[in-house]
């Protein structure tokens, strides 16, 4: 192979070869390289090949040169009285596929080559002008001006690959192998050698050559093998690519008729396929594949790439199964799969209008007023305090930098941790089931490095406590929150503190915003947030971050603003956003762009009226296997939200009524000393902390000391820890 040459695997563009500029017949006033006598043109033309999306269908100049390679140009703008190649006539040129007129015009160096050999054709179904070029590293998408063309074009095709094949140049005869020893022998006359040790020493040199061209002869014809064999292969891989196609309409519903040259018969729709087909102008890169992994593996900014996305929830757990290991013998967990879509509604759901419900009770005790679960979402209170932690990836990075010393854009990552939790509450029109007194939920997520565990502790007030353990981090804090009804709006206080601590010893807390929510009775429910949070840090820096409240004058809501500053009040950096879409951030004395970091993921395929993003959809997913691991506590086990899921509306409201029957009488349960069981108020700061001990019960299948407060035993209705769960 000479250097210039290709790897027969390979499709890319070099340097133009000897037979390129004899196959085009350029006659520009620079010299054409001078032509290759083993690689002239035998059949050349016009086609249109397909580059992009933006620049469509563009006409190159195809010749297919002797030895099985094709070749392909752009074509440059010529006059309209330009005349044809010399090097295209009928004498003694290549033959001429297509109109005439272009060979003149066609670029010295061509941009691409194909090695038809290890290629494979298909025509296409829909289009009798089209027919692609499918190689081990790329497709080609090409049109004819004519289906006759199309027809010569692929009979060309098959021909020389089928050339290629049969006259192969690689392997020699014995013949060709021979060399000469003259000037051995004569060195060694020079040294005063006897003929006798010189014709030994000629022999033992015959005899290893001899053994070494065997060698290489083997090679040589294994790989020919291989390269004959290779558009077998590639049929295999496209039928097998079309079966496991996520689309229906991808595959192919009968069985055309096919011609010599087709290795498959699936759709050809450019957008079924979906062909990884790459411009002219696009850059060529490569790297070791097993040196990008193992550097890569552990990298936290990896690990951002494949879970900030919805759609790469899955993609990550196949990428973790093809890595063994990391660094230092440190396994990676392997995660589950999760589902991404809720089931399909038993029932068809009834509307119910607020208004008239609250006409048809007035002068009722609305305490006791059972709503109907139209107003609810599947998943309850503890299950969206974990929803906060979707985004926890930005915890690990803060983690990193804070490792390298960078505690600026740890902050930063902190910040817009605090900020992506609201991210989830836009377009949401049903609240949550509010979790009866002992309620609890668990979240193991190995996928995302963290395991979340939540209790409600109390009930009057109504306090949520939770916890979560990540990489080389803990969250913990409690959710209370004020409310006050306006006619059209409910304006919602938060109260309680959020507390993240790193494994060295580094501390923020903050607390939420006041959340707005509007158009209760009349127009289109929305909600948003305002009002200032600020994350006080144990250290060097702290953050404040305005969440601007909205207006009828806006044209730009839902906007977040800060900075963050050292200890002596100096502004080190700046942030802003919208706590819907992204943040960004710059960093004062820095005169790059903002730095983005974070962004929402890309909303779910299978939208429900409920708009769960996709990690919402997975809180409340319940398998045979986890089933017999949870408490009987767990938000998952509760009946009406489990019935709401699956679209029985009618079970779900009545077991909701009778949920809220019995909770009525056990109301005093608090008021007589109940405590929670996995988490203690801590006397320094008066929250509530994590007691420990639940993983390890998990572990063991011991659940003592946790009641079944979902249960339908009325006969232990009145020693149940259940509490009214009515209010909106």
């Amino acid at each position: 192979m000479r250097a210039r040459d290709l790897h027969p695997l390979c499709c890319l563009p070099v340097d133009c070869p000897g037979g390129w500029c004899a196959a085009t017949g350029d006659h520009s006033s620079s010299p054409p390289p001078s032509p290759a006598p083993n690689h002239p043109a035998t059949v050349a033309g016009v086609l249109h090949k397909w580059t992009n999306i933006g620049k469509g269908w563009r006409p190159r100049w195809f010749a297919i040169l002797r030895g099985g390679l094709l070749a392909y140009s752009k074509i440059r703008r010529r006059s309209a009285g330009a005349a044809a190649s010399p090097g295209l006539s009928a004498d003694g040129g290549p033959r001429l596929i297509g109109p005439a007129g272009y060979g003149a015009a066609a670029e010295d160096r061509p941009i691409g080559f194909v090695h038809l050999k290890i290629s494979s054709f298909r025509e296409s179904k829909s289009d009798d002008k089209r027919f692609y070029i499918i190689t081990p590293t790329k497709t080609l998408q090409l049109r004819t001006d004519s289906p006759k063309d199309r027809v010569a074009w692929i009979e060309a095709l098959v021909s020389a690959r089928r050339e290629s094949s049969h006259s192969e140049g690689l392997l020699c005869d014995q013949n060709d192998a021979s060399f000469s020893t003259d000037r051995l022998r004569n060195r060694m006359h020079a040294e005063g050698l006897g003929e006798e040790v010189i014709k030994d020493c000629e022999q033992i040199v015959h005899s290893e050559f001899s053994q070494y061209y065997t060698q290489i002869k083997q090679r040589c014809e294994e790989y020919l093998s291989f390269l004959g064999s290779l558009p077998q292969q590639l049929e295999v891989l496209n039928e097998q690519d079309t079966t496991r196609s996520i689309r229906p309409e991808c595959s192919c519903s009968g069985h055309g008729k096919c011609s010599e040259s087709s290795n498959t018969e699936s759709s050809d729709d450019v957008g079924c396929q979906e062909l990884d087909e790459l411009s002219d102008e696009d850059d060529y890169i490569f790297c070791d594949t097993r040196q990008s992994f193992s550097d890569s593996a552990g990298s936290p900014d990896l690990r951002m790439t494949c879970l900030n996305s919805s759609n790469n929830v899955h993609e990550f757990d196949e990428f973790v199964e093809s890595i063994s290991s990391k660094g230092d013998n440190e396994c990676l967990l392997l995660p589950s799969k999760r589902r991404t879509q809720l089931p399909e509604p038993v029932e068809k759901e009834k509307g119910v209008s607020l208004w008239s419900m609250i006409k048809d009770n007035v002068g009722k005790d609305l305490t006791r007023v059972c709503l109907p679960v139209y107003f609810n979402e599947p998943i309850s209170s503890l299950q969206k305090c974990f929803e906060d932690l979707e985004y926890s990836h930005l915890l690990d990075r803060a983690y990193d930098y804070g490792l390298k010393g960078n505690s600026v854009m740890r902050i930063l990552c902190v910040a817009a941790f605090a900020v992506s939790g609201y991210a989830s509450s836009d377009g949401r029109p049903c609240k949550p089931f509010n979790p009866l007194l002992g309620e609890t939920y668990e979240a193991d997520y190995p996928e995302n490095g963290i395991r979340f565990f939540s209790e409600k502790v109390s009930h009057h007030p109504m306090v949520m406590a939770c916890h979560c353990e990540g990489r080389g981090w803990r969250f913990w804090g409690e959710s209370n929150v004020k409310s006050k009804f306006w006619g059209q709006t409910i304006q919602l206080d938060p109260v309680g503190v959020l507390t993240l601590e790193f494994d060295d010893g580094e501390i923020f807390k903050w607390s939420k915003v006041t959340t707005a929510i509007n158009n209760l009775i009349i127009g289109k429910l929305y909600c948003h947030h305002h009002g200032t949070m600020s994350i006080s840090g144990n250290r060097q820096y702290s953050c404040k971050l305005t969440f601007k409240q909205q207006s009828f004058l806006e044209r730009n809501p839902r906007q977040v603003q800060g900075f963050v500053e050292d200890t002596e009040s100096n502004k080190v950096a700046t942030l802003t956003g919208k706590w819907d879409e992204s943040m960004y951030c710059a960093v004062t004395n820095d005169k790059s762009e903002a730095t983005l970091l974070w962004e929402k993921n890309k909303p779910p395929a299978n939208p429900t009226r409920y708009n769960l993003s996709s990690f919402a959809i997975t809180l409340n997913e319940l398998t045979p296997k986890l089933k017999e691991k949870l408490p009987p506590t767990d938000s998952r086990l509760r009946p009406d939200q489990r019935h709401l899921e699956n679209g029985e509306y009618d079970k779900a409201n009545s077991e909701k009524l009778r949920l809220e029957t019995r909770q009525r009488m056990a109301r005093k349960m608090q008021e007589n000393g109940w405590k929670s069981r996995w988490f203690d108020r801590d006397t320094e700061d008066g929250t509530f902390r994590f007691t420990g001990g639940y993983w390890e019960a998990r572990e063991q299948r011991r659940w003592d000391g946790c009641r079944d407060i979902f249960g339908g035993d009325n006969r232990t209705s009145a020693v149940l820890p259940i509490v009214e769960s009515s209010s909106m």
